[in-house]
């Protein structure tokens, strides 16, 4: 599915190089300007994102497919879903158990490992916040189609935009530390990103938002 070596480069950056700094960042705790405006970006995302699924969950099974630190999983799981989390770091999947409200417990279940394994069973949506952002459009479009085949309604996911501003702000970003830096984002157009779903039988995803704030820059898809 997921290239081998990219998988494992994102596996080692986020349960090892920098594990520290995403917590840090996914917490309240002070950080640097530039950190800053990705905090601020991923909060405007994660509500782009939950403004596409209904208000009221209850009841409804929802995969958050790259949980990281937890912060979506607790607002599905506050809005009365049945979450499973998975992610692909099983430091990060203990700091989002450890951040998880003791109130919501019940509703989340937390898994380290293959966001697309079939034994997750069916849901009702799928969210997948940067999780996909590693990976080339046929891969993406692949993923569609397992989470697809076991999805009943809306599929919501982003990727970095194919604009001339992102690119120069990551050949900008190679002159920052090791650490402040993620294994390479692959660009992606919705059109493209279409086009490869309709290649693989896969649902087709459309653009429904944009989140531009500094050295975050996201755009979010939704395939029903």
């Amino acid at each position: 599915m997921f290239d081998t070596a990219t998988r494992a480069r994102v596996e080692d950056y986020f349960d090892r190089t920098a594990h520290d700094v995403w917590t840090r960042l996914t917490s309240d705790a002070p950080v640097s300007r530039i950190r800053a405006t990705v905090r601020a970006g991923r909060d405007r995302m994660r509500e782009t994102m939950l403004d596409r699924l209904p208000a009221d969950l209850t009841g409804a099974r929802v995969l958050d497919a790259g949980c990281g630190a937890g912060q979506m999983t607790a607002e599905l799981a506050a809005r009365g879903a049945d979450v499973v989390a998975v992610d692909i770091s099983p430091r990060l999947v203990a700091v989002a158990e450890e951040r998880l409200p003791s109130a919501l417990r019940t509703r989340v279940r937390f898994v380290a490992g293959d966001m697309l394994d079939d034994g997750l069973g069916r849901f009702d949506a799928v969210v997948a916040m940067d999780s996909l952002i590693y990976y080339r459009d046929d891969e993406i479009a692949a993923a569609l189609g397992r989470l697809g085949d076991r999805t009943a309604g809306r599929i919501v996911f982003t990727v970095p935009p194919r604009t001339p501003m992102l690119m120069a702000m990551w050949g900008a970003g190679r002159l920052f530390p090791r650490g402040d830096r993620a294994p390479l984002m692959v660009p992606q157009s919705a059109a493209g990103l279409a086009r490869a779903a309709r290649t693989a039988g896969a649902p087709v995803p459309r653009e429904v938002g944009r989140v531009t704030s500094g050295f975050y820059i996201s755009t979010c898809l939704e395939a029903a």
